[in-house]
């Protein structure tokens, strides 16, 4: 005997009668299904909101002639049933009119989840240690992105959603500076995923290990010219270390983890390209991977030959001086022993600065064209270099006619650009760690050097104090901007800093203290990275850290949504934007190769009360008296804070 029983119906209340007039049509939900809702001739239908032709939505229909007439396409439907004269009708719902004058549609109850390739790789994920995801959930990457959202209801990850897909790139690419983990992004295929390329073009040259994660058009349409179609893999090509498409066989589980490897262990980006239909397969009982014994330690001792040759050669100097790359950056402890040992000068590359405290001993601030007087007399004086974890770019201002020891981890790094006497390819903590045990500490006969950077401190301190009140009338000094950043940023800070003029000034003038961390686009040097770089950095931190962004009003500009998801989040980001009504590193530019000063003038609004449209704390500051007060109500703002300063564009 047949079993006819009704299955079970879900009941969901959608609508009151009176709000879909007769010979209307609209879209309504009930639990997890769309549904077209009919009013026709005094009674009312509910219909699946999929068209079985192509899948147009019904809901946006309209009712003609007694017929449903889908949108798309112009097939035909009864609106109460659901039949249809082109084959097969569209799936019929129950539908109640209630005493209470609502409508309620009763769908086929819910089955239990049935767990995806998306859920197997979003495991694996987790499983890795990935547990933030910046991006835009779109229509390509539904099927993961609903992966992603039941390992957030887990409570395994987090998901922010930006307003652009190029801040997502940013945050990850930050937030893999400033922890050494990989985040990831998500996006759509097509634009979504181009809009990336930027921020993972700055994870790839500055090393930081980022995951995309870019939806894909269905893999039976490829090659044909489908909306949003393109070639991902090779627009992917070279910025990722490894780019891989997500097929029906594929080892799903593998993929996931072969992702997270080749980020953490090349130091980029890593990419995954999801088929739409691939999403929601079935895992068939697949595990995740995991990742137990198949990440190496990465701390590389120094071969015994080279090691030699550095100690040989450092034993002779009597005035050494370290500087310091962001590759030291996981070693600072073991770079300040080492300094401290040898009584040797520290400087920092611009994009390692905040490495050493600018008020230790030893500490000479930033090198190179953002960099201080300090930095440059000490190298200048020096005897060997002791190059950590630096590129050797020519924005960094080593000078390459010093005998030098040049540590990296990264045999390419080595010699990249300049032969130097000794390249050593090592862990930075590792080797630091070994000069210290072999080298002896500075002798009492050696040059004070400490001394020497006193003496050339103090003459730089009154410099700065000078500059800062400067004042034409046009504007705040950017040495007062910074000389109040150095009275207030928290010692435990993250700094997120932008390109612009802005930027040399806070190389030369922001005095880093304690265990503050500064983020920046290195050698790419892409303006617009600072403020999703706080988003990132106050992701990685947990909301933890006072994180803080520094950045012009071209910068900010470019990625001004951002404070809407700042608010959203209730991120406690204080914005310190300089606002001098300009691209001012572009005028001087200009002005110094004797060009014209032509179209880097901007047309901005009052920003400050942008913020608080935006519902952020938004503070104008026109005078230097105003910074102390401003910079304090806002690093004590729960939630994100804007200061905006009007700057004068000649006075950095």
């Amino acid at each position: 005997m047949t079993d006819t029983q009704t299955p079970p119906l879900d009941w969901h209340r959608v609508l009151d009668a009176d709000e879909l007039p007769e010979g209307r049509v609209t879209t309504v939900t009930a639990g997890h299904r769309s549904v077209a809702l009919t009013h026709y001739e005094g009674s009312f239908g509910a219909l699946d909101n999929r068209c079985p032709h192509q899948g147009g939505p019904l809901g946006e229909g309209t009712i003609e002639n007694g017929l449903l007439r889908c949108p798309w396409h112009g097939y035909d439907y009864c609106p109460l049933t659901g039949g249809s004269e082109f084959g097969d009708g569209a799936e019929q719902f129950a539908v109640e009119l209630r005493e209470d004058g609502a409508l309620w549609v009763g769908v086929p109850a819910e089955t239990p989840h049935e767990r995806t390739v998306s859920d197997v790789m979003a495991e694996t994920l987790v499983a890795w240690g990935v547990t933030d995801v910046f991006g835009m959930v779109g229509h390509s990457n539904l099927g993961l992105a609903d992966a992603l959202r039941r390992r957030e209801e887990a409570g395994e990850l987090r998901f922010i959603g930006i307003r652009h897909e190029g801040a997502a790139a940013f945050a990850a690419s930050a937030y893999g500076k400033l922890t050494g983990r990989p985040a990831a992004c998500l996006t759509i295929a097509g634009p979504g995923a181009t809009n990336l390329l930027t921020g993972l073009w700055d994870a790839h040259m500055d090393g930081a290990p980022v995951l995309a994660l870019t939806g894909q058009v269905d893999a039976q349409v490829l090659g044909a010219g489908h909306f949003q179609e393109i070639d991902l893999q090779g627009a992917f090509g070279t910025v990722a270390t490894w780019s891989q498409t997500v097929l029906n066989a594929s080892r799903h589980a593998e993929l996931a983890a072969l992702a997270v490897r080749h980020a953490v262990l090349e130091r980029g980006v890593a990419h995954l390209v999801f088929p739409d239909q691939v999403q929601t397969l079935p895992a068939n009982g697949a595990a995740p991977a995991a990742p137990e014994g198949r990440l190496p330690d990465l701390a590389i001792a120094p071969p015994a030959a080279a090691l030699q040759q550095a100690l040989d050669l450092l034993a002779d100097a009597r005035r050494p001086v370290i500087i310091a790359g962001t590759g030291a950056h996981p070693a600072r402890a073991d770079v300040i022993a080492l300094a401290e040992h040898l009584g040797a000068p520290v400087m920092t590359t611009f994009r390692a600065k905040g490495l050493i405290a600018d008020d230790h001993p030893l500490a000479c601030g930033t090198l190179g064209r953002s960099g201080t007087p300090i930095a440059s007399w000490v190298m200048n004086e020096a005897d060997a270099l002791i190059v950590i974890g630096a590129s050797f770019a020519n924005h960094t201002g080593i000078y390459a006619g010093k005998p030098i020891v040049h540590v990296d981890r990264d045999p390419l790094q080595l010699g990249r650009t300049t032969g130097v006497a000794v390249p050593l390819l090592s862990d930075a903590g590792v080797a630091a760690r070994a000069f210290v045990q072999a080298l002896p500490a500075r002798a009492a006969d050696a040059p004070d050097q400490a001394a020497d950077i006193a003496a050339r401190r103090a003459l730089w301190a009154t410099e700065k104090t000078s500059r800062a009140v400067d004042d034409r009338g046009k504007g705040v000094a950017s040495a007062a901007v910074f000389a109040a950043l150095n009275r207030h940023a928290p010692d435990d800070s993250v700094i997120a800093v932008d390109v612009g003029n802005h930027a040399y000034s806070f190389g030369r003038y922001h005095e880093s203290r304690g265990g503050q961390d500064v983020l920046m686009s290195g050698l790419l040097g892409s303006i617009g990275f600072a403020y999703p770089a706080a988003i990132g950095a106050w992701a990685a931190t947990r909301g933890e850290r006072p994180v803080i962004a520094v950045t012009g009003d071209g910068g900010f500009a470019q990625y001004m949504a951002e404070v809407l998801t700042a608010v959203k989040h209730g991120m406690g980001i204080t914005h310190l934007m300089l606002n001098n009504g300009q691209l001012g590193k572009i005028s001087k530019e200009q002005r110094a190769g004797e060009w014209d000063v032509w179209q880097t003038d901007l047309h901005n609004p009052d920003f400050s009360k942008y913020a608080e449209l935006c519902g952020a704390l938004g503070i104008r500051v026109t005078h230097a008296g105003g910074l102390d007060d401003a910079l304090i109500r806002a690093l004590a703002h729960n939630g994100p804070a804007l200061v905006e300063v009007m700057t004068d564009p000649e006075l950095i």
